[in-house]
């Protein structure tokens, strides 16, 4: 009876572990939000972290937590990523638009900063692209054929 019991209870650890493990590890989802950074501030008193806001402009709404639309995206750098950290300081100084890779746990740890969004790569979009729009492919015909006479 000893022996079903201790066999049990390591069975219920292991199975504890591995979903702990995958909470932890696994994510939500991953993705790239693009926008202009307007804010980046250092948080913690024991657990330092880096906050941001992005804002995505009009065209990116989306829902945030209180079921509301927003255009402010919230994410958090933990302070152990400094190419990340830099990159979103140089740009949140010269308003460049930039693309945020991240990483969406399934929840938020407070070791890892106050939102469930991880900062994992910064892409600095070039000087005078953020703004431009896509070229129109030229037509060699009509969009609207002549109508024949009478019509």
């Amino acid at each position: 009876m000893k022996k079903f019991l201790i066999i049990g209870g390591v069975i219920v650890l292991f199975i504890l572990i591995a979903v702990a493990s995958f909470l932890y590890f696994g994510n939500y989802s991953t993705g790239i939000r693009a926008g202009v950074v307007v804010k980046l501030s250092e948080r913690g008193f024991f657990f330092k972290t880096y906050e941001g806001q992005m804002n995505i402009g009009t065209f990116g709404a989306f829902k945030n937590e209180d079921n509301q639309l927003s255009t402010v995206f919230e994410f958090s750098v933990p302070k152990d990523r400094k190419e990340v950290i830099q990159a979103l300081q140089e740009a949140s100084l010269t308003g460049e638009r930039v693309n945020l890779h991240y990483e969406e746990k399934y929840f938020r740890y407070f070791w890892l900063g106050d939102s469930k969004y991880l900062i994992t790569k910064v892409e600095r979009l070039p000087q005078g692209k953020s703004n431009e729009r896509p070229a129109l492919p030229e037509t060699t015909s009509p969009v609207n054929p002549p109508l024949p006479p009478g019509q």
